[in-house]
């Protein structure tokens, strides 16, 4: 889109002059980024999850033997085969995604996407696939989150990107819904457009009741896709 290739330029030509800032609490920022050292070392970081859906473990949750995954995924198992957040979506990191995706703010982006580079899932072994927007939404936004969030993972990882998944129907906004409710607003929402690459990965900005994630995932697989993994910037405990 014309919007983020304009918003892109501006941000690199400013991120050049400009001294770097960090986006929580305006010190100066370091190891180049827009992020002091004191709001680094505060991240709400998701550092024990359940390897299968990455919702963060409780000290008391059982799990399985291995204590890898959670007790909702030893009972009803995901269609992914694994999934990674980076983040808990905590402050200040849900202040940022706010930023990033509904305010134009792809500085914002750009530092999420180095962050996620600094907590890379085992499992990457083939392209990413950005979660994609239906057309009309893009056009209002102006660009898609998960694709500007794409973009610089791809080239820190020296990895493809892959966009043959498509959002062939406008649903309501999920953040309105309960979960029941937003399984059936994703009803046939996704096509895939090829065959899907082996080792996809679907990257999104935030991961909530994964009803999105599996609805994506169920499409791909009908267009016989092998196993595929999630990596999202944050996952809401």
């Amino acid at each position: 889109m014309i919007l983020s290739k304009v918003y892109g330029a501006l941000g690199w030509l400013g991120w050049q002059i400009l001294p770097l800032r960090c986006l929580v609490c305006d010190c100066p920022g370091e190891d180049g980024m827009d992020l002091c050292r004191a709001c680094h070392r505060a991240l709400p970081w998701n550092d024990r999850a359940c390897r299968r859906c990455a919702l963060p473990l409780a000290v008391d949750d059982p799990g399985d033997a291995d204590g890898d995954h959670c007790e909702r995924c030893v009972d009803d198992c995901p269609r992914q085969a694994a999934a990674s957040a980076a983040f808990l979506y905590a402050p200040p990191i849900d202040r940022l995604l706010i930023r990033f995706k509904f305010h134009q703010d792809l500085a914002a982006g750009r530092l999420l996407s180095q962050l996620m580079l600094q907590r890379v899932p085992s499992f990457l072994a083939g392209p990413l696939q950005p979660m994609p927007l239906h057309r009309r939404r893009l056009r209002q936004r102006g660009y898609n989150q998960a694709l500007e969030l794409s973009k610089p993972l791809a080239r820190g990882l020296c990895c493809p990107l892959w966009n043959g998944l498509q959002r062939t129907r406008q649903t309501a906004a999920q953040s309105t819904l309960d979960a029941d409710a937003r399984r059936s607003n994703l009803r046939d929402a996704f096509a895939v457009r090829g065959h899907p690459p082996a080792g996809l990965t679907i990257v999104d900005d935030v991961m909530t009741t994964g009803a999105t994630t599996d609805a994506a995932l169920r499409a791909l697989q009908y267009a016989g896709a092998g196993p595929m993994q999630v990596w999202v910037c944050a996952r809401v405990p």
